[in-house]
């Protein structure tokens, strides 16, 4: 009897402990920027930055568009009064916006790669291949 009560105990305490870790570890993580599973301003203006090779008058307004654009899809998701298609026009009215202001901001060439990134993530992420299907591009 003692050996299952030690055994109830044990597992009790490495059950507690397996617990807190994952909430510690939860808390670790950085915020997403209230996207789900989308990245944050921060690490849009990094790849940005790196990939686009964006000049140091070009970075304050394109990280201000950014947080603009965060801002409202984050006021946007928060209001429950809007429903699903009601959403989903507001989403792609920011998106919009933001696309038409990058293009004023960004030169030819870099807008151009902008464009070809959005399409490579859309497709399946950085690499750009959809899972599991076919790589070709049917038109």
């Amino acid at each position: 009897m003692k050996i299952n009560k030690l055994g109830v105990i044990t597992g009790l305490a490495l059950g507690g402990l397996v617990a807190c870790s994952n909430l510690a570890m939860a808390q670790d993580q950085k915020p997403n920027g209230g996207r789900r599973g989308g990245p944050s301003v921060e690490q849009r203006m990094e790849r940005m930055t790196e990939d686009l090779k964006l000049t140091d008058e070009q970075k304050p307004k394109v990280k201000a568009l950014l947080e603009d654009s965060q801002k409202k899809r984050q006021e946007l998701f928060s209001d429950s009064s809007v429903s699903r298609e009601d959403r989903r026009e507001k989403m792609r009215a920011i998106m919009d916006n933001e696309d038409k202001k990058l293009k004023e901001i960004l030169t030819a060439d870099q807008y151009a790669k902008h464009e070809k990134m959005r399409e490579e993530m859309r497709a399946g992420g950085k690499g750009g291949k959809k899972k599991g299907g076919d790589d070709t591009k049917k038109e």
